[in-house]
């Protein structure tokens, strides 16, 4: 059994997978690393077999049709022999000395027998093209290096979110807590780190910034265009999210707060990128985002109203609209996101 499988969906990814592999290949026999290359139509598929050759007993390479990320998530999930889970995107890279540190920790839970749940480090976001990274970590929030649970942390600002970037989770926990990602949709990453949340009871956070989160390719999901083209699947999402938990059922206070944060962090990314694109249709699909909403769980839409993060989602005028945006830009520039 290895102590870490290393997932990375790979789809048309012949220009720079290999990239992600070598930094990942820094974990020598701890890890396995398994490229699920989901229907490629380039050399995807030639390179991952080329590298499971040239790394046997560490490098998988696992051949399936078109499912997209979530799809190639679950199949990395699936074939997983290590301990612990973490999703690598093959545009993105590890920090070799950051991931060194980061199974030293996850050795260790293994020797003394400590079953944590998910483990925590910072990431970063890379633009090389204007020559800028930011990092996001959690210090102030999270105890750092010891066991906690969700009573110890303190409140989340704006920027701190747990993404899949910044979390590694115990395998058996993503298949106790019945994880299964939904085919052919963007954005999954949301689900994959929300939903295991009400399942976690104790957490590490190690301080170092492991994981580089590439922003810039013109195709890339993250894109703020390509978002806007793909506002339905966003909305999807947002939607199974919405389903997922009834959050006024969640007896945590902590883990409530921060579950509301987030999913009204992602209704509004969804309601900005509706209003940017400004067409009747695309208001009339904010509206439907937030009814739905509220008949699913009224207690939980007035919930989610009182943040102040939603606030301005409910100004619903021309000038509230550009407040809404205005504040996004900001967002945007003040953290190096998409």
């Amino acid at each position: 059994m290895k102590l870490l499988t290393i997932a990375i969906p790979c789809y048309n990814s012949q220009d720079y997978m290999e990239h992600a592999v070598r930094t990942a290949l820094v974990g020598g026999d701890d890890v396995e690393i398994i490229l699920v290359d989901d229907g490629s139509k380039d050399d995807t598929a030639k390179i991952a077999d080329r590298l499971e050759r040239e790394h046997p007993g560490i490098v998988r390479a696992i051949h399936q049709e078109n499912g997209g990320h979530g799809c190639a998530v679950n199949t990395g999930l699936a074939n997983a022999t290590g301990i612990y889970y973490k999703v690598l995107d093959s545009d993105d890279w590890f920090d070799g000395d950051s991931l060194l540190q980061v199974l030293d920790v996850l050795r260790g839970f293994v020797q003394e027998g400590i079953g944590v749940d998910m483990l925590l480090a910072n990431y970063v976001y890379e633009k090389p093209s204007v020559r800028k990274h930011k990092a996001i970590r959690y210090e102030g929030v999270l105890p750092e290096n010891q066991v906690f649970g969700w009573s110890d942390i303190k409140k989340f600002k704006i920027s701190q979110n747990i993404l899949m970037h910044s979390v590694v989770y115990r395998t058996k926990l993503l298949r106790d807590c019945g994880l299964e990602l939904p085919k052919h949709t963007f954005y999954v990453d949301n689900i994959f780190v929300y939903h295991p949340l009400p399942f976690v009871k104790t957490m590490y956070y190690i301080n170092v910034d492991l994981y580089r989160y590439f922003i810039g390719r013109d195709d890339q999901s993250v894109n703020e265009e390509i978002m806007i083209g793909r506002i339905d699947q966003q909305l999807k999402v947002n939607k199974i999210m919405i389903d997922d938990y009834d959050l006024t059922q969640i007896k945590n206070k902590k883990l409530r707060d921060y579950m509301v944060k987030y999913l009204t962090m992602m209704m509004t990314i969804s309601s900005v990128f509706l209003i940017k694109d400004g067409s009747e249709e695309s208001l009339k699909k904010r509206e439907e985002l937030w009814e739905y909403l509220k008949n699913k769980n009224v207690s939980m839409y007035r919930m989610i109203n009182r943040t102040a993060l939603s606030r301005p989602m409910q100004i619903r005028n021309r000038a509230g609209r550009k407040m809404v945006v205005w504040g996004y830009s900001l967002s945007r520039k003040i953290y190096g996101f998409n």
